[in-house]
Order: structure tokens, then sequence, then C-alpha cells
């Protein structure tokens, strides 16, 4: 396994980030509990989740299937660097206004509790904000995450969906409180969503962000069985394929002439930008994990690199270069 440190942060989180957003609605607990074993066995330190993973009905079902395979022992929770996230509704009976979308110091203090207890352990190394809320300042939330730290209950802060602008924002209030600020930002970022280069990774490198791109494979659309017709599909994802065929069909071409099935060359083509700190991997199977895996064997030549961006152009570059001249 391969590490590196989370933004400017000194904590070392492995190049691959384990997504758990398929243990419980689409992987049963026992599945979930091996890829979890295998994942650190493979040296994959660093978890990602949600408190509302789990969807519709049972939000915090994920969290929950953490909690109790850490609660096994043997270790577990001492050897992940564990990630999980703030902002939408919970489904608590308790609830009440304050509890909907968004991140008051009131809703960072009680949704915090709630993860800290589905997920059996008394603290959090990277608490996230799943999106930007505009309507409140920076000073609550940098006040309510500062408490949060002091109690020893969170050790970094992370953003998740943020625009360049807010990242800068963030920092500069953080730094005017002498707080330490954002470590990560959790981002979509693929080979056919490359808007990010615009703004946000450059942003995300100027202030030590470390970036960790969620949906790297699209959703599947860059996996190796996209073209395949196998496995369930919605009506769109197939409007999808048919949509992206010609560029889905030129990268199978490439990657079979380099050897490598297209999912590994899709992450291994993000650990390729030093913007980026570890894609979040959420493999359903056993199998899938393993897969995943040999992305951090590949590495891209010069030429590949250039077929990638012939395929899947991206914005030029950094703005306004990429636009304005």
């Amino acid at each position: 396994m391969q590490y590196t440190t989370l933004g400017r942060s000194g904590l070392k989180v492995s190049r691959l980030c384990l997504g758990t957003m398929n243990f419980g609605p689409e992987t049963e607990e026992k599945e979930a509990f091996r890829i979890m074993d295998a994942a650190l066995d493979a040296g994959i330190n660093f978890f990602d989740t949600a408190n509302v993973y789990g969807g519709p009905g049972h939000r915090g079902w994920t969290e929950e299937i953490i909690g109790r395979w850490f609660a096994q022992g043997g270790g577990r929770r001492e050897r992940v660097v564990l990630a999980t996230k703030v902002y939408n509704p919970m489904e608590d009976p308790l609830d009440g206004p304050n509890d909907g979308r968004g991140l008051s110091a009131y809703k960072i203090r009680r949704h915090l509790e709630g993860s800290l207890r589905r997920l059996q352990t008394d603290h959090i190394e990277l608490y996230q904000m799943h999106h930007v809320d505009l309507s409140v300042s920076w000073d609550e939330l940098w006040e309510a995450f500062e408490v949060a730290r002091y109690q020893g209950k969170i050790d970094y802060v992370g953003a998740s969906n943020f625009a360049g602008w807010h990242l800068a924002v963030a920092q500069a209030a953080a730094k005017a409180r002498n707080f330490f600020g954002l470590v990560s930002e959790q981002h979509k970022y693929h080979l056919l969503c490359r808007e990010p280069e615009l703004e946000v990774l450059p942003c995300a490198q100027a202030h030590g962000i470390g970036v960790i791109p969620w949906s790297p494979l699209a959703g599947g659309l860059l996996g190796r069985n996209a073209l395949t017709g196998s496995g369930q599909r919605t009506a769109r994802a197939k409007e999808e394929i048919e949509r992206l065929r010609p560029k889905l069909e030129a990268f199978k071409k490439l990657c079979d002439e380099i050897g490598e099935p297209q999912d590994v060359v899709a992450l291994a083509w993000l650990l390729h930008n030093p913007a980026v700190t570890a894609p979040i991997i959420g493999p359903r199977t056993l199998d899938q994990l393993e897969a995943n895996l040999r992305a951090l064997e590949v590495k891209l030549d010069d030429e590949v690199l250039k077929r990638l961006d012939e395929i899947f152009p991206g914005p030029g570059g950094p703005a306004p270069e990429a636009y304005a001249w």
C-alpha cells in the first residue's frame, strides 16, 4: 500500500479510500465485514462514510454496521482513519426544525453525537461538511468545530461538494481565528467530469487541502462492464451509456491495448494527479475491492495520458488560462 498525508496535515492515509455507502442497502453486513477486514489487510487505513448512508427509512444504517465491526475488537478501530459527514437530515423522531439540511452549531453538535453513538467510538478523525451552507457564518461554523476538536471528538475538519471560492473563504476565516481549517475536499472528479480542474483543484493545492474524488468510476460508466450489458441498470444509466458510447468504446480500446481494465486505468489516472489524495472506491463485493487494488501498481506513461486527454478532454487547464488566453 502507498500512503500520503491528508492535505497539509501530518495524518498518513492510504492512497485508496474505502467508501462504505453500499454497506446495508447493497451489501449485507457479513460481506461488509469481510470487505473491511480485507481492506485493512491490504493496508487501506482510510474509511469514508456519512451519517445519512443507509437510504430512506434507515439513515445511519451504514454507520451502525461500521460500529458493530469496530466492536469486534482486534485493533480494528485503532487502525482506521475514520471519516464521516454532517449536513443532511436524519430520521430521528426527536429531530425538530433545526435538524433539517444545514450546518448550525446546534445541528453539528447533535449530529456528531449521533454519529459517535452509531459508530461505537469516542472520536472521529475527519469530520466533513457534506455540502456548503451559505446561510451560516464561518464564525459559527469554525467555533462549533473548534469546540468539538477541543473536546477530543474530532481531529480534523473536511469539506465535500464545495466550490473553489468556498474553500478559499473557509480557509481565510479559519486563519483569522488561528484555527487549522480544512484539510480535505471530497469532490466529484473523474475522466468524464474534469471541470474541477478549473478552480477546485488549483485552490485546494494552494491552500493545502487534499482532494478526495468521489464516484471515481462515474457510477460504473468507467468500469470494466460498462459496455457488456451485464448487471442491473436504470433506464437513465442505459441512456448515458448510449450517449457516451463512442468515448467509452475508445477508452476500452486503449485499455485493451495496455492490458488493463477500464476501472483500473480510471483510478490510476486520478492517482497520477498531485492534487489527489485518495479516490474513494465503493466495492459492493470482496472481488471488486481486490480488483481496485491493482490501480496502485499501474503507472500511465505520457502517451497514454495524452490519449486519455483526447478521449476525455478536460477544460484545458486552470482558470482563467483555460479560456481567457
